[in-house]
């Protein structure tokens, strides 16, 4: 039973004199009617209600939020077990979460024209875990932007919420579950209408039934679909945290970078699938390219032009296979790496251990974080170039300080996808992919002109310059705002050692004191593993990696492998020892 809300009633009056210029702004600028025009309001009006439910808010409590109190208690979710989960079961639940990933990445959306649809995410699948044209083609995009959106709301002090109080952190969390809805909406509309194709025989259907409204139901259709495929993986991703191991988002992500590295290692298949095997259409594969290669050609061509095209030739150059190698290594010697502090029990003599701070502290949250928001500039900039609608707005539509893409024809003749940047904003943060992208056309320029699209070496150095600097700069952001939003700040661990009977040896049994020797560690360790992770994310972009995915898609991969591993050996101690157990949660 939910409570009344107290309410300012008056906030209506202004919210809909906003609602009623917004549909006038469809009908003067598209000319929207009737039908169409209704749809709009349709699908735009719960944003206002939203807006209403907020602003209208006189409670007791300081946060606006809870005016959306009742609302988010009324969304669809995965209730928490009432008791402990058995490791078998645990990992029954994970391993058919993943069956079901996959299955959904191979049910492609009713109604698209696949060949004329463009992947506006297509640099970024690797972490999004989506399928392009299929139910998962907004992949954990929308998870990951609605986190990004609380945590820099929350970090602002701008939703006035203490995430200690349970009562704040639980509207916190409903208001997370509702924006995860919204901006599904918010990546999936613009996509519909302007990348995502409907199929013409749909559209000429639709057009028998209801002439005049074929293509714009038809894209209808679409986001709908978009929407069933996206909320169901936020649901698997609840399952797999209350019932399963670890985290879906990182599940979902390592099976797919999985997938795609292995592809990139082992495949045999011609890199042109419609011709056949040949030196200059050798296997895709970075295995069976070099031994194709070193089978097949003559001396004399492995001299002049087969060991840089093993090691450096796109797709999969041996280098690439290499760096993926290398970053596995120094990414799984971070995460081995720990600062132990002493702690004793205070009631136990004689017994010690140890509380381990891991060196990648915020482990690899920040990256997927930052990652997701470069997307997000990749896909509005994209949109504001090219989109009939954005394209028209002042100063945003079309504007090449915000980002220049080729038309069709300059991407045919460049080599390039037309969702590839050539200018502005976007070019300058634009992800490498592999050496060929940026050493050697800034070592040999006049030979790298389609790669360079015009720029200056100088411009090239700027660009790699800039991509490093965002990627370490918000990973560093992003990794202090998830350790204060997910209790692991000082303060809350000292909080948590203490409740679990322990403390430090030589200082004062009190939770500030305990704070200030964590505050001597944990702000340090957090920025630091930020910043390598961004780093190293970076890096792998740079150097290059196999198969499909990027350099953070990578650097996630191995981290996730690992805290995967980690976490099964956690619960497989709990399930032996279960007063264990409430040492890690409590209970």
């Amino acid at each position: 039973m939910t409570n009344e809300i107290e309410r300012n009633k008056g906030i209506a009056i202004p919210v809909i004199f906003v609602f009623a210029l917004y549909i006038l702004a469809f009908y003067y600028f598209d000319h929207y009617t009737g039908f169409k025009l209704f749809l709009v309001a349709l699908l735009s009006s719960p944003i206002f209600l939203i807006a209403y439910l907020v602003f209208s808010y006189k409670g007791p409590k300081q946060s606006k939020l809870y005016g959306l109190e009742n609302l988010t208690a009324k969304l669809p979710a995965i209730k928490k077990a009432k008791g402990h989960v058995p490791f078998k079961y645990k990992l029954m639940w994970t391993g058919l979460i993943v069956i079901l990933y996959f299955a959904l990445t191979n049910i492609y959306i009713y109604g698209l024209n696949v060949k004329d649809t463009v992947d506006v995410f297509a640099a970024f699948r690797a972490i999004f875990a989506g399928a392009s044209g299929s139910l998962m083609d907004l992949g954990i995009g929308p998870i990951v932007t609605a986190s990004i959106v609380m945590q820099l709301f929350a970090g602002a002090k701008i939703f006035n919420l203490d995430l200690t109080n349970p009562d704040d952190k639980a509207i916190y969390q409903g208001v997370q579950k509702l924006l995860v809805i919204i901006m599904i909406f918010v990546e999936a509309i613009p996509q519909a209408f302007g990348f995502l194709v409907p199929d013409a025989s749909l559209v000429a259907n639709i057009n028998h039934v209801v002439p005049g409204y074929g293509e714009f139901l038809a894209q209808t259709i679409i986001i709908l679909q978009l929407f069933f495929g996206s909320y169901l993986v936020f649901l698997m991703d609840e399952v797999v945290s209350k019932y399963g191991i670890g985290s879906g988002i990182s599940l979902f992500i390592a099976a797919d970078v999985s997938e795609q590295l292995f592809i990139g290692t082992f495949n045999w298949l011609p890199s042109t699938i419609t011709s056949p095997l040949s030196l200059s259409n050798p296997p895709a594969g970075a295995i069976p390219k070099a031994l194709y290669l070193f089978w097949m050609a003559p001396g004399s061509y492995l001299t002049n032009t087969g060991m840089e095209q093993i090691l450096f030739a796109q797709p999969n150059p041996m280098i690439a296979l290499l760096g993926t190698v290398l970053i596995f290594f120094i990414v799984a010697y971070f995460q081995s790496s720990k600062i132990e502090l002493p702690i004793a029990h205070e009631r136990v003599r004689g017994a010690r251990g140890r509380y381990p701070l891991q060196l990648l502290y915020a482990s690899n949250i920040p990256v997927i974080l930052a990652t997701a928001l470069l997307a997000n500039i990749s896909m509005w900039t994209l949109l504001f170039w090219k989109s009939p609608v954005l394209s028209r707005i002042p100063i945003l539509g079309h504007d090449k300080l915000l980002g220049v893409y080729p038309t069709a024809a300059q991407a045919s003749a460049l080599g390039i996808s037309s969702t590839t940047p050539i200018g502005g904003l976007a070019y300058y943060l634009y992800t490498p992919n592999g050496l060929s992208d940026w050493l050697f056309p800034i070592l040999q320029p006049s030979v790298s002109q389609n790669v360079l699209f015009g720029h200056t070496p100088l411009e090239e150095v700027i660009h790699v310059i800039a991509f490093l600097a965002f990627m370490i700069i918000f990973s560093i952001i992003f990794a202090k705002f998830w350790i204060e939003t997910t209790n692991m700040g000082a303060g809350a661990v000292a909080k948590q050692i203490q409740s679990s009977g322990m403390q430090i040896p030589g200082f004062r049994r009190d939770p500030r004191v305990m704070e200030r020797v964590l505050s001597k560690y944990i702000p340090a360790i957090t920025v630091f593993s930020g910043a390598v992770v961004g780093l190293l994310a970076a890096a792998a972009d740079l150097i290059g990696t196999v198969g499909d995915t990027s350099g953070t898609g990578l650097l996630l991969a191995v981290g996730i492998v690992i805290q995967f591993y980690e976490a099964m050996g956690r619960e497989q101690l709990m399930e032996m020892h279960p007063i264990i157990r409430q040492f890690f949660v409590g209970g």
